[in-house]
């Protein structure tokens, strides 16, 4: 038993690598291992028996489990989910395929759109009508409901979506279709559009519980059977899983909303960077995650990530937004590339290299891991390069083969093009930082804002080995690595904040607006999402934040305004309308004098308070001293091999200062350190890369 410590276990479950990070009081551990795709939890149970080994430490230590995944979104992107079905209002069974009727290249009259979750042949629908006001104008036809049933049984159903015509106003008659569901089909998934999205807008929040229902079956039982296993092993700690929105819930929430979890994994990573940016002062930073199947880009502003509550999975065009399939959840903003360390090269028709979206994951995974894999990778091209020591690759525990990535190389980029091994690799690491670099280019226009203004914070396994390329391609000039980058989306999940967020549709106008009418409904709003927070948060604070979305009357989208934490009065309508005309002026220059105002949908976010780490203070800056050794390094700008050293990172103290090239490794990754840049080591253990002057 460990006396007096708390002990915290953090897992992120990737399509490459399965990280966890254990805290004991202030002492950390980590481990990395390969994925087990069929059965992901054999992964997390075979990582934890090793890293409670290397404590000294019992499962029943354990106080608290928080578990990340990219599962849900993998399940949607392979189309691995259960067979669903949507029960809509009669009229309304094509939903999915009109969507917005927008297209998202208007000029290219063979556009590409992911396919609906659920197929035509699995849309049903049923007579009922509910208005926009929530007054019942057609009742519920309970005996076609009942029809359904045998039809989805002989159809093989696994999971029902039920999205029915304004049930945000109403949900009487989605809960009653619910109900005759679950009692003709006994232990049948069943969502309900109310209850995972109480919005406005048809198409999105059908969307939304079809993409719910899709991966209910598949996330409910993975969780199922990794709670079963940790009991089995005798674990008595809680048990939280993260949100997309990068706060922790209860494993009973995520299994009835596990569309919640889509991009848990990278939003761990997210709230790693945040937690970089406040404790080094870096008040603008691009955070840049990188593991071994994607690429997540991220603006955190103040110390605080951009958050969204429209979230594309599986977009069809990779940088243009409604290509993919729109889930309506509360979500930290950013862009995800099909470029990890696992993401395959080859070359098109047009002799272009190209890189991803297709990865070799774990199984059989790059050349290098000699387990199958004939495609060349990314990692393949890193190995090749000289840029990742074979035998000390994620601590040793993965030998690689060098030989066998420049095989691989050769067939796929180099004989085609006529290039070398080392030639093709060279051009495999820069097809793969310029799509990054074009992503967070195409991220920063979109929002405003100048890309070489910020810092750039890089994590995950393979994104310090590309982030002083990609900081040469964007214009930034400072580079920060942190401790434990390998792992950050885990470490991340570790300072995640216990948190819930409801969002509900209420249409009102700032000239006539309801105050009782609106009060009422946040505060049930607190009551329910207080509910699901404070029986995890073990007594500590919980507070509260209250916004509404508003937006000029007749306008298509809203701004997020935040409100006092009590009852709203009339007192209060003047304040809403300047607070809304500020932000309003701020994004577009200049509010519309005397226009209406209304309100579409409220929130409430209860939370309790994240861990906020100190500031780090200066440290003197010294040479390095003596390098660890030497690497065989291509340098594809010259065409020749030249020797670079290199450092330990364990080794050097903080004030460490060296100039590049060079290469700092690690267990969990490896840093590479371009000619353009210096680096030292700071305070909190974080390798800092500064451009050097012209």
């Amino acid at each position: 038993m460990l006396e007096g410590a708390e002990v915290r276990l953090a897992v992120d479950i990737g399509g490459t690598f399965t990280d966890i990070v254990l805290d004991v009081g202030q002492d950390r551990k980590t481990r990395k291992l390969l994925t087990t795709p069929q059965r992901p939890e054999q992964a997390v149970l075979d990582g934890m028996r090793l890293i409670l080994a290397d404590a000294r430490a019992h499962i029943s230590d354990i106080d608290v489990f928080i578990h990340g995944t990219t599962l849900a979104t993998n399940a949607i992107i392979e189309r691995r989910g259960a067979k669903t079905a949507l029960i809509a209002t009669d009229g309304f069974r094509d939903v999915l395929d009109i969507g917005t009727e927008s297209r998202y290249d208007q000029y290219d009259l063979s556009i590409d759109k992911p396919k609906p979750l659920a197929p035509r042949s699995l849309r049903f629908t049923v007579p009922e009508r509910i208005d926009a006001h929530g007054a019942v104008r057609l009742p519920l036809d309970e005996a076609a409901v009942r029809a359904l049933a045998p039809r989805l049984r002989a159809l093989k159903v696994e999971s029902v979506a039920i999205a029915l015509l304004h049930s945000y106003a109403n949900p009487e008659h989605e809960r009653r279709t619910a109900a005759i569901i679950s009692e003709e089909m006994p232990g049948i998934s069943v969502t309900v559009s109310s209850a995972v999205c109480p919005e406005i807008r048809e198409y999105e929040r059908t969307s939304t519980a079809v993409a719910n229902a899709y991966v209910q079956p598949l996330i409910d039982g993975y969780l199922a059977r990794m709670s079963d296993a940790l009991q089995v092993e005798q674990y008595r700690g809680a048990i939280y899983l993260v949100t997309s929105g990068g706060g922790v819930t209860s494993i009973e929430t995520a299994r009835r909303f596990p569309v919640r979890l889509v991009e848990s994994g990278p939003a761990g990573g997210a709230i790693f960077a945040a937690q970089i940016a406040a404790r080094l002062g870096e008040s603008k930073v691009l955070s840049f995650d990188m593991g071994g199947t994607t690429a997540k880009i991220c603006l955190i502003e103040k110390y605080q990530p951009e958050t969204s509550r429209v979230f594309e999975v599986d977009r069809a065009a990779r940088f243009l937004k409604g290509s993919g399939l729109p889930v309506r959840i509360p979500v930290i903003e950013m862009v995800e590339i099909g470029a990890g360390g696992g993401s395959i090269a080859h070359v098109d028709a047009m002799k272009r290299v190209t890189v991803g979206p297709e990865s070799a994951s774990s199984e059989p995974g790059p050349a290098c891991y000699g387990r199958g894999g004939l495609r060349p990778a990314v990692t393949d091209a890193d190995v090749a390069l000289g840029m990742i020591d074979p035998d000390d690759f994620a601590g040793g525990t993965i030998k690689l083969d060098p030989e066998l990535s420049k095989q691989a190389l050769l067939r796929a980029v180099g004989e085609p093009l006529g290039l070398s091994a080392e030639t093709a690799a060279y051009a495999v690491h820069e097809v793969v930082c310029e799509n990054m670099a074009s992503a967070a280019r195409v991220h920063a226009v979109e929002r405003g804002e100048i890309i070489g203004q910020h810092t750039l914070i890089a994590f995950g396994g393979a994104a310090p080995l590309h982030a002083a390329r990609v900081a040469e391609k964007i214009g930034v000039s400072r580079v920060i690595v942190p401790s434990n980058a390998g792992v950050g989306s885990a470490v991340g999940f570790l300072a995640a904040p216990i948190a819930y967020e409801l969002v509900r549709s209420r249409h009102v106008r700032l000239d006539d607006f309801d105050t009782d009418g609106v009060s009422d409904l946040l505060q049930e709003m607190v009551t329910e999402a207080r509910a699901l927070v404070e029986t995890g948060a073990a007594g500590a604070p919980v507070r509260e934040r209250r916004a509404a979305f508003m937006r000029y009357v007749g306008q298509g989208h809203e701004i997020s305004i935040e409100l006092p934490n009590r009852r709203l009065a009339t007192t209060d309508l003047a304040g809403l309308r300047q607070k809304f005309e500020a932000d309003y002026a701020a994004m577009f220059e200049r509010p519309i004098p005397g226009a209406a105002i209304e309100v579409l949908s409220w929130s409430v976010l209860a939370t309790t308070e994240a861990r906020n780490p100190p500031r780090v203070a200066d440290v003197a800056r010294m040479p390095a001293g003596k390098a660890s050794g030497m690497r065989k390094f291509f340098d594809g700008r010259a065409g020749e091999l030249i020797e670079i050293p290199l450092y330990r990172r364990e080794d050097m103290a903080p004030g460490a200062t060296i100039a590049g090239p060079a290469v700092i490794a690690e267990d969990e990754t490896s840093t590479f350190v371009s000619t353009s840049f210096d680096a030292h080591i700071d305070g909190a253990g974080s390798i800092v890369m500064e451009r050097k002057a012209a």
